[in-house]
């Protein structure tokens, strides 16, 4: 009986043993999971953190390093063995050794500090020299950078201790979890975040110490440059309460005169003077005040050029021209250019180039024939004209030749083939000349520029025109003597049509069909009037 109350009692003792075991095995099931949900919460938070993303590259340059240090001690090795296998070897070797410097070059910054440069607070600008009123401005925003500065150098600590007590809180969570699961997983993480915590120790320590100094210095700039700014405004007041007392001695003296002086050419002359020599005191006194000042010397001069560029903007545009033409060689001295210029056209040789105007004297040219009808006037062409308007160069890259064409109208009935060929062998002999030099200039500007057509030998078209057929001959002329030969084709062209019994010299021509063989009336031609018996209708005179 006792031994089956012995059996009893202890199987039910193992059955809650038993019992006992699987609930603290589900215990630390739970806590497991619970930790791991912490620091996964903890992980979340650090995902978009900047200061383990930099951490994470001081990481992988300290890797590269040591990569690159062992490349370099096999790249030693084998480069001492011989045979075309350990040659291809260090081969390999040696660019892998250039791909991980050019690699830690790209993050060079965490060569010293696991936060990269954000570890050093911004340099202190060189302090403005306040010493007139313009510069007062730039002194306050100079200030305010330096507050500005840091603060940002602060935020950056208070960030860096943030993270210390995230980094502190995961470290916490990884040893309770490494008490439940000793596993080398837990084991390496732990390792890993306690010597991330280390440095992160060290980089709050060297900030913290580094902003206290740092701020000490910016304390002492901002002390200094308020100091100059106070004694520049107090130097600004001072010359201005001057000023105001010479203008009202200035104000009393007219005051006077006025009294004494009772022309009132006079009384003008004298206010006039008075406040000439005003001016002139008060400009001294600012000169002398700021002669010390070289940079305020230069704004001066800076006001005074852009005044002066407003109301000389023509003559500075054509010194502008004058640079435009000099370094680009559009326009050389002794090219014929033709300048256009609110419908006056204007053909001549360059004389001289100024810093203002170009200097044009002008030819005996078709354009002087046929519009101007006078030449051998001198034009002065400002030099600002070249971005404004139309300049032609003639001779441009001594290119010395022109087309030139000339028009004659012939018969319908006339032989226009025959007149083709005439015109082409009269054109072909007289600019063979010109026609060869164009070939060998046009030759050698090919080197330099795309030329679509380079063929210079003369060109003769037939066109239909309303009083017969235009024959169009073209051909190559000295630039400068255009007409001459103009002339002489002009002339040949029209004794060779004149002497071909097929080809006649058309113009324009009107046919009348009288009516009727009674006598005009001469009243009839009278302007106003009609008459019937001279076409084939009525029409004014």
């Amino acid at each position: 009986m006792k031994n089956i109350i012995k059996f009893i009692f202890l199987s039910f003792f193992i059955i809650s043993s038993l019992s006992g075991a699987d609930d603290k095995t589900e215990q630390i099931k739970v806590d497991i999971y619970k930790i791991k949900n912490n620091i996964q919460h903890i992980d979340d938070e650090l995902d978009d953190n900047i200061w383990i993303t930099r951490y994470n590259n001081y990481l992988a340059y300290r890797k590269i390093e040591n990569d690159l240090e062992k490349i370099k001690k096999d790249a030693k090795k084998y480069g001492r063995w011989k045979g075309s296998k350990y040659k291809e070897l260090s081969y390999q070797l040696t660019n892998k050794i250039k791909i991980k410097e050019n690699e830690l070059s790209l993050i060079s910054e965490y060569k010293d500090s696991p936060i990269g440069s954000m570890i050093k607070p911004k340099d202190i600008d060189q302090a403005p020299k306040v010493t007139n009123p313009f510069i007062i401005l730039e002194a306050y925003s100079y200030i305010s950078k330096l507050k500005s500065n840091v603060k940002e150098y602060g935020n950056t600590n208070l960030e860096l201790g943030t993270l210390l007590a995230i980094v502190n809180n995961k470290i916490e969570e990884i040893e309770k979890l490494y008490k439940l699961e000793k596993t080398k997983e837990n084991k390496q993480t732990l390792d890993n975040l306690k010597k991330e915590l280390k440095d992160f120790i060290m980089v709050v320590d060297i900030v913290s110490s580094t902003h206290e100094v740092y701020t000490r210095k910016i304390d002492q700039v901002i002390l200094e440059v308020e100091d100059t700014i106070t004694d520049e405004i107090y130097r600004t007041i001072k010359l201005l309460f001057i000023i105001f007392i010479l203008v009202g001695i200035t104000m009393g003296i007219k005051v006077a005169t006025k009294k004494y002086i009772k022309e009132d050419d006079n009384h003008y002359s004298v206010n006039k003077l008075i406040n000439f020599i005003l001016i002139i005191i008060i400009i001294f006194i600012v000169l002398f005040s700021y002669i010390d000042n070289a940079s305020y010397l230069v704004t001066f001069l800076g006001f005074a050029s852009a005044g002066i560029a407003i109301a000389l903007k023509d003559w500075f545009m054509s010194m502008f021209g004058w640079m435009a033409i000099m370094t680009s060689g559009a326009i050389t001295v002794g090219d014929r250019i033709k300048v256009i210029r609110d419908g006056v056209e204007v053909v001549g040789d360059v004389l001289d180039i100024s810093l203002f105007k170009i200097a044009i004297r002008e030819d005996v040219t078709l354009t002087s024939y046929r519009l101007n009808r006078r030449s051998g006037r001198v034009y002065f062409i400002p030099n600002n004209y070249i971005f404004t308007d139309m300049i032609a160069n003639y001779t441009y890259d001594e290119l010395r030749t022109v087309w030139d064409g000339i028009d004659i109208n012939i018969t319908f009935d006339s032989n226009h083939k025959k007149a083709v060929e005439l015109a082409k062998s009269i054109a072909s002999a007289h600019a063979k000349g010109y026609t060869d030099l164009t070939k060998k200039r046009l030759q050698k500007m090919r080197k330099k520029y795309v030329l679509r057509s380079t063929n210079p030998e003369p060109r003769v078209f037939a066109m239909m025109e309303p009083y017969g057929i235009t024959i169009s001959t073209w051909y190559y002329t000295n630039s400068h003597a255009t007409l001459a030969l103009r002339s002489t084709i002009s002339m040949e062209l029209l004794e060779a049509f004149k002497a071909e019994k097929d080809i006649k010299i058309a113009y324009p021509t009107q046919t009348l069909r009288v009516a009727n063989s009674g006598p005009i009336e001469p009243e009839t031609l009278l302007p106003g009037t009609t008459a019937t018996a001279l076409f084939d209708g009525p029409i004014s005179n």
